[in-house]
C-alpha cells in the first residue's frame, strides 16, 4: 500500500468509525511488526514506525532496515487480519466508552428484530438488547417502531458492546420527567422519591423550595400537557404526582392519593403509620390487589395500617365498653371484700 493510500484509509476510519487516527497507525504497526517477524523467522525485536504526517513507513530489525515488500501474500494477508482484528477491537472501545457514560440515561432506537422475548433495539453505531424482564407486561412492540429506553449495563463480550436497556427500571420515569419538566433539571423542582410497578402505577414525590413555584403543578403542565406525554409514553401507565413534605403527618396522607385521608396516628417505636379513611374510600386507599397502600408504604418508608371510621369508631366503643365492665368489676370485688371484713367481725362478737 502507498503512503498516500495508507493515509486515507487512517482518514476513512477516522471518520466513518468515530476511531482516533493514532489508535488505527498503531493497529497498523503492530500488525505489520507481526508479519515482519514470521517472514524474516526471528526472535530479535522489529520495530515499525508510520510517519503521521507523510505516511512514510520505517521498518528496523536492530539497526538494520527491512524492506517490507518481500514480506510475501501470506504475511501480508495475516498483517491485515491483524488489522482488522485491531479496528474491530478500537471500534468496541469507542462505543464502550461513549455508552458507559450514557448508563442510566434515555436512548432511542428502532426495533430491529427479535431472537426469541428479547427485542434487539438499532442504536444508530450499534445495537441494545432489550430483555422480556424490563419490558412493560402490557406493551406489544413491532419491527420498525421507534421505542425509549434507559441504559442499564454496558459491557464488553469479545470483540462486541452488550448494551442492556430497559423500559421498567424506576429511573426511566426519573429521567422521563427530566425530560419533560425543566424545572428539574434546573434545581428549581426536587424529586424527592420515586417507587413504581411497571405497567401499572408510579408514585413520585417532588418538592421546591421556591414559595411561588408549584412543583406538581410544574410537573402536571398546563392543561396536563407534561405528564399525558409521560403517561403516553408507559403506554397508559398510572402517574401520582405528590407533594413531598417533612412532616410524616402530612406526606403519609399525601402518599395514598387520590384517596382521601381524614386521620393519622404514627407509632415511631415500630414504624407503623395507622391511617383512617372514609369507609367509601378504602378500596381506593389500598388499590388494586393491595398496590396503592404497598406503594404508598415503599414512598413514605414507613408501614401503613389502613382503617375505616366506622372501624375506628367500633374500636373506641370496645375500648369504652371494656373500661366500663373493668370499673364495675372493681366496683364489685370491693363490695365483696367489704361483705368478708362484715362478717369477720360479727364472727368476733
Amino acid at each position: 500500500m502507498d503512503k498516500e493510500s495508507l493515509l486515507r484509509l487512517v482518514d476513512i476510519l477516522h471518520k466513518d468509525k468515530d476511531i482516533d487516527k493514532d489508535i488505527v497507525f498503531q493497529g497498523i504497526e503492530t500488525a505489520l511488526e507481526s508479519a515482519a517477524r514470521k517472514h524474516l523467522k526471528t526472535s530479535e525485536p522489529i520495530s515499525i514506525n508510520i510517519d503521521r504526517e507523510t505516511g512514510e513507513i520505517a521498518a528496523m530489525q536492530g539497526e538494520q532496515e527491512i524492506d517490507l515488500s518481500e514480506l510475501g501474500r501470506i504475511n501480508a494477508q495475516t498483517a491485515k487480519q491483524v488489522i482488522i482484528q485491531k479496528i474491530k477491537e478500537a471500534e468496541r472501545d469507542v462505543i464502550y466508552d461513549e455508552y458507559v457514560d450514557r448508563k442510566g440515561t434515555i436512548v432511542s432506537g428502532m426495533v430491529q428484530r427479535f431472537e426469541g422475548p428479547t427485542i434487539i433495539i438499532n442504536l444508530g453505531k450499534t445495537e441494545g438488547y432489550l430483555p422480556k424482564s424490563e419490558q412493560i407486561s402490557n406493551e406489544y412492540h413491532r419491527s420498525g417502531e421507534r421505542v425509549r429506553c434507559i441504559v442499564t449495563e454496558v459491557k464488553k463480550v469479545g470483540h462486541r458492546v452488550k448494551i442492556l436497556l430497559s423500559r421498567t427500571h424506576s429511573n426511566f420515569v426519573r429521567q422521563l420527567f427530566e425530560l419533560e419538566v425543566p424545572e428539574i433539571p434546573e434545581k428549581i423542582v426536587e424529586i424527592k422519591g420515586l417507587v413504581r410497578e411497571a405497567g401499572y402505577r408510579t408514585k413520585i414525590a417532588v418538592f421546591s423550595e421556591e414559595p411561588n413555584v408549584d412543583c406538581v403543578g410544574a410537573c402536571v403542565g398546563v392543561r396536563g400537557t407534561r405528564i399525558k406525554n409521560i403517561v403516553d409514553e408507559l403506554n397508559g401507565e398510572k402517574i401520582d404526582i405528590i407533594r413531598w413534605d417533612d412532616d410524616l403527618e402530612v406526606f403519609v396522607p399525601n402518599t395514598l392519593k387520590p384517596a382521601e385521608v381524614t386521620g393519622i396516628l404514627l407509632s415511631p417505636e415500630n414504624n407503623v403509620a395507622t391511617v383512617v379513611v372514609p369507609d367509601d374510600q378504602l378500596s381506593l386507599a389500598i388499590g388494586k390487589r393491595g398496590q396503592n397502600v404497598r406503594l404508598a408504604s415503599k414512598l413514605a418508608g414507613w408501614d401503613i395500617d389502613i382503617i375505616t371510621e366506622e372501624e375506628l369508631e367500633r374500636e373506641r366503643e370496645r375500648e369504652e365498653t371494656g373500661a366500663t365492665t373493668e370499673e364495675e368489676a372493681e366496683g364489685e370485688a370491693e363490695g365483696a371484700m367489704l361483705n368478708e371484713d362484715s362478717g369477720d367481725k360479727e364472727i368476733e362478737k
